[in-house]
């Protein structure tokens, strides 16, 4: 088998985010699961240039217009992506030689039939690694807009909408969190004993991973060093699942009961469901649904490996009405498609997908989801709203609506939630967390109770 080009991978992996075939996370996924027979250390390069060459996006553009003659948005897509990926290589990647990450760039563009700019790339990044000391980020004090926007490559309109939102010190706290590197997160399942947890633990660190529980969700174990949490041992016979600690907290704060009908209505991937399902027990029962019959074998793969008998399972539109679940919930779990502005630091092209434009008409979807989740929850029941984004329009604001239009509550979360850091909205029944802040993904929630007709 003749050797993989592991930097030419990368190169097509970034021309497809920019064409918009596919999510970032949905590529790298196919990728590195297509070249699984490659080595963890091949495997380990190719996810970090691609996902540190996404991530840093904006930056690398600024840094090429300094030392570029052709600014990069007039180049075209493969020697652009190509210069990208070039100077990740030479600005953050000790690993790699500087002269190794030009001659390798040289070489694609060769044989990607760019012979001609072949002295091109050659210029641009021996200059950018001569130069790489001086190179030089917007002035924080003269322009902080653009200062957030190039450090932590971030769209302009998005650290303004940030800024709107929070001091400039927390809108760089965030703008940071989103640029860490986000542990694997999983939760065990609740049945499993201690002995057989410590046992599972013990078999992840020999395997070179790092293990630590979540500062205030208990049930959140973080996994670093952890490529593929799904060729863990334990996996398979449905020991744990993946689930970030947000969206733990979201069903903790729904207060599901042993008994309880829950309706989880946008369910896929199934974290959320699987938890409620736990929570409710045997004598309890849990409808999931999702849009697609993807979606759906997403929540039914899960559900069925971790064993669970209590859950349904069905294709259905989460904007249309069902008699069928007119009052008949106790619980509804709506977690309703949103702009992701939350989890950009899992899925690094959210922010150049997303725009002013759609982050504003989403809303109107969730209100539609909204209308018949409310219809479906049983006087004195709950309603579990919650997004993955961080804006007022699709979550304080989306509270405050269903309180106005459909005779709701916000309830208090702080019998819920004992480990959760002092909020003063948690009193309040809402909680935003945010990435830099909390040790989460960006994730809204508001625990809304459906208020009884005497």
């Amino acid at each position: 088998m003749a050797a993989e080009n592991t930097r030419e991978i990368v190169l097509d992996m970034l021309l497809a985010v920019e064409r918009k075939e596919a999510f970032s996370h949905h590529i790298a996924r196919d990728v590195l699961t297509k070249y699984d027979y490659l080595s963890g250390q091949e495997k380990a390069f190719i996810k970090r240039l691609f996902e540190g060459t996404l991530e840093r996006r904006i930056e690398m553009d600024y840094f090429l217009n300094q030392v570029s003659s052709l600014p990069a948005a007039k180049m075209k897509p493969l020697i652009r992506n190509l210069l990208r990926m070039g100077s990740y290589q030479i600005l953050y990647m000790d690993s790699v030689p500087d002269a190794a990450a030009v001659s390798e760039a040289v070489k694609l563009a060769g044989k990607r039939k760019f012979h001609n700019l072949k002295g091109f790339v050659n210029g641009v990044l021996r200059k950018l690694a001569a130069n790489k000391e001086q190179l030089k980020l917007p002035s924080e004090e003269n322009e902080p807009e653009m200062y957030l926007s190039v450090a932590f490559s971030m769209p302009l309109w998005l650290v303004r909408h940030f800024l709107s939102l929070y001091s400039y010190e927390k809108t760089k706290q965030i703008a940071s969190g989103l640029l860490e590197a986000r542990p694997v997160t999983i939760r065990f399942r609740q049945s499993l004993a201690e002995g057989q947890k410590k046992a599972l633990i013990a078999g992840f660190r020999e395997r070179g991973i790092t293990v630590s529980r979540h500062p205030f969700v208990k049930e959140a174990y973080c996994l670093t060093n952890c490529d593929n949490p799904a060729a863990l041992p334990g996996y398979g016979e449905g020991s744990f699942v993946m689930q970030d600690a947000s969206s733990m907290l979201a069903v903790m704060a729904a207060g599901i009961k042993p008994g309880d009908f829950v309706l989880d209505m946008c369910a896929a991937p199934g974290g959320k469901t699987l938890l409620a399902a736990e929570y409710a027990g045997e004598k309890g029962r849990v409808w999931a649904r999702d849009i697609s019959e993807q979606k759906v074998s997403l929540i039914e793969e899960n559900v069925k490996r971790m064993g669970l008998s209590n859950v349904e399972i069905k294709v259905w539109d989460a904007t249309k009405p069902d008699p069928a679940m007119q009052d008949g919930a106790d619980v509804v779990i709506a977690d309703v498609p949103c702009s992701g502005l939350g989890v950009i630091g899992r899925k690094n092209d959210i922010k150049y997908r997303q725009t002013p434009e759609a982050v504003k008409e989403i809303a109107a979807l969730q209100k539609e989801i909204v209308r018949q989740a409310c219809a479906s929850v049983k006087p004195g029941g709950v309603l579990l709203y919650s997004t993955c984004t961080i804006n007022p329009v699709e979550n304080e604001d989306m509270a405050d609506w269903i309180c106005r239009e459909f005779g709701y509550t916000l309830d208090s979360l702080t019998a819920f939630l004992p480990n959760m850091p002092e909020t003063k909205t948690a009193e309040e029944g809402y909680l935003q967390l945010l990435p830099g802040v909390h040790d989460t993904d960006g994730f809204f929630f508001a625990r809304l109770v459906k208020v009884k007709v005497e």
